[in-house]
């Protein structure tokens, strides 16, 4: 089977009909720079997006945060009416003041009136999938309920406007509390080969069934952990995010990826990280490097 039609393997959402592919194609970057207005070239844009579903991709993350509203737009221009195996997520919890600032939007009309932006710009009557994203820090996770914007959501939901939920930014112990709300298909935090504090928060999802989409796979390297990751990618023949990603892959079954870019040269140099094996000694010196200064 080619790289192509693979893209990792599959993965069904609990309790759900969404198949997804392991890597899929992460939106944020088609808006302009700081993610802020329009690209500078929209026809690249709209060349990704369809790039994207000719090698066999099936899920998008997005949300109308970028841009704003941008991302969402050119993503309806490029593929509506979208492929019927095509699953979109997008996330609510911010919004984008003049400024191109991120400020928390939490409360039940910005949430309300989030999702009925994403509606529009898509093009689309439901979203299939919801995160709600905490904004209290911008990498990183901390506690705090989150019982009031999922109650928002939730009768979203029961209006047909959502199909599931997800939730971003959050702590197993958020999890814990959000499922005794409703149900949750996956989670989205900061993970990769450097930084590994949801180790344990991965393997608990993946016994739940519940998808894990880390962001940032190269995010927050030091320049010695660069320098492991260059190692191993001129080992492989491979480049440094093939193999970040091809670590995530192998790192444990529910993990879903969503690496972006504005390039089809690049999108398609994602995708070969599929293809990638890594050696188990490779994936040993790899595993090192999080504990590494």
């Amino acid at each position: 089977m080619s790289e192509q039609t693979n893209l990792g393997g599959n993965f069904t959402l609990p309790n759900t009909s969404i198949t997804l592919k392991r890597i899929g194609y992460g939106a944020m970057q088609l808006a302009g720079p700081g993610v802020s207005g329009p690209p500078r070239d929209v026809d690249a844009a709209v060349a990704v997006l369809r790039e994207a579903m000719a090698l066999g991709i099936n899920h998008i993350d997005t949300s109308d945060f970028y841009g704003p509203h941008i991302t969402n737009q050119i993503i309806q221009q490029a593929l509506h009416p979208y492929p019927e195996n095509l699953g979109i997520v997008t996330k609510v919890g911010a919004r984008r003041p003049e400024d191109g600032s991120w400020v928390p939007a939490m409360s039940q009309q910005d949430l309300t009136e989030a999702i009925h932006d994403n509606l529009r710009n898509l093009g689309l009557d439901a979203i299939d999938v919801v995160n709600l994203r905490l904004m209290d820090d911008s990498h990183g996770s901390s506690e705090g309920s989150l019982a009031e914007p999922l109650t928002t959501l939730v009768e979203l939901k029961k209006q047909g406007l959502i199909r599931h939920l997800g939730l971003s930014n959050v702590t197993p112990k958020q999890l814990a509390q959000a499922q005794t709300i409703t149900e949750i298909v996956c989670v989205q935090n900061q993970y990769n080969v450097a930084h590994r504090e949801d180790d344990a928060f991965i393997d608990d999802l993946a016994q739940q069934g519940i998808a894990y989409v880390p962001f940032f796979p190269l995010g927050g390297f030091t320049p010695l952990q660069s320098s492991a990751l260059e190692s191993a990618a001129k080992s492989l023949n491979a480049t440094p995010m093939q193999v970040a990603l091809a670590w995530l892959l192998q790192r444990s079954p529910n993990i879903l990826l969503i690496p972006g870019t504005s390039s089809v040269e690049h999108l398609r140099e994602n995708i070969k990280a599929a293809s990638l094996q890594l050696p188990q000694q490779t994936v040993a010196d790899l595993n090192a490097i999080a504990a590494r200064p």
